[in-house]
């Protein structure tokens, strides 16, 4: 199966490696930079999750986005996402009021956006997990609240702004 990011990824986004699926190891992602043709350093974006958004939470996406039964190989994983889906669509772990979630700290592992959830899961290398992590970020974002939204601008900047490594 070809899949992308099941909080963020639209159908048209559907080209990814099929990657043999096995639970993935926590492990923390990178910060690179790069020298382009000037000889300048340039820094690439760094995923980082803003507290306070919880777009990822909205389980219940609509048909534009791809399905638990399309990204799980494992019926437990389906199932598990599926009972963590409340009557609004969003998760049931999800604390609207605080906008935090309540079992962070323990979350599934397909709740984890890191290097080895998108290998596992997408079939995303670990050189391109901080531009596919962010641009799923933006897609959710932009579909939960929209374009216009402080939600998407406390992104846009979070990951502007995360120190470079080199």
């Amino acid at each position: 199966m070809t899949t992308t990011i099941v909080s963020a990824t639209r159908r048209s986004q559907v080209s990814q490696l099929n990657a043999k699926k096995t639970k993935p190891e926590s492990k923390r992602p990178t910060t690179t930079s790069t020298s382009g043709f000037s000889g300048r350093t340039t820094k690439e974006l760094t995923w980082k999750c803003v507290e306070g958004c919880g777009a990822c939470c909205k389980l219940a996406k609509d048909f534009a986005f791809v399905t638990p039964d399309e990204i799980f190989d494992d019926p437990d994983d389906v199932e598990l996402y599926r009972s963590m889906i409340g009557d609004d669509g969003w998760c049931t772990k999800y604390d609207k009021a605080t906008r935090k979630c309540s079992i962070y700290a323990d979350r599934p592992y397909f709740c984890r956006v890191e290097p080895e959830v998108f290998k596992t899961l997408y079939g995303i290398e670990e050189k391109k997990f901080n531009k596919e992590a962010c641009s799923c970020c933006v897609d959710t974002i932009k579909t939960i609240y929209g374009s216009d939204s402080k939600e998407l601008d406390n992104f846009n900047r979070a990951i502007r702004s995360t120190p470079s490594s080199s």
